[in-house]
């Protein structure tokens, strides 16, 4: 089990990561991984930090759990 864990953690990081880098650059795949264009009606240059927010607390979490 605990194999399964690690994981869905290295899957975190890298779904983290792909939220850190859409807040800086633009490609269709970043565009898709967005969580401002997720929960928000109407996403925009505005609300594109919101990823680098999320993608630092998402990628922090499973740092924390691999090190853990």
């Amino acid at each position: 089990m605990a194999n399964l864990d690690t994981i869905v953690t290295a899957i975190g990081l890298i779904y983290g990561s792909l939220l850190i880098l859409a807040a800086f650059y633009r490609s269709r795949i970043t565009e898709a991984f967005r969580i401002d264009a997720l929960l928000m009606p109407e996403p925009s240059e505005a609300t594109r930090p919101l990823n680098l927010v999320a993608g630092l607390l998402v990628a922090g979490y499973s740092i924390y759990l691999l090190l853990v």
